[in-house]
């Protein structure tokens, strides 16, 4: 597995894995495995979900769902690509971090 934070309040939009785009019509058959987990972080006063998505994909594509949250996070075009991390990295974040679990 492999892991990624997101902001409350953004939403994933396309998904890569190695040979390009992710494509649930031909090569897949079916949408990439992505799961929010029951833990996040505090990073000032944003709250990072965390994700777990299946070992096929190497990036994906976030953007804001609102304009309200759009006009506070600078990012070019209102899109950013997540990098995954390794179970290990997650580990060394959550033990530098404000963790919370979701109720």
């Amino acid at each position: 597995m492999k892991y990624f934070f997101l902001t409350a309040g953004w939403t994933i939009g396309r998904v890569w894995e190695f040979g390009g785009l992710w494509d649930h019509a031909s090569s897949w058959r079916r949408p990439p495995q992505i799961e929010r987990l029951n833990i996040g972080i505090l990073e000032g006063e944003q709250v990072l979900w965390l994700y777990k998505v299946e070992e096929a994909v190497i990036m994906v594509e976030v953007a804001p769902k609102s304009a309200e949250i759009a006009d506070t996070v600078p990012t070019i075009g209102q899109v950013v690509l997540k990098r995954l991390i390794s179970a290990e990295q997650v580990l060394e974040i959550l033990q530098n971090a404000e963790a919370m679990l979701r109720k």
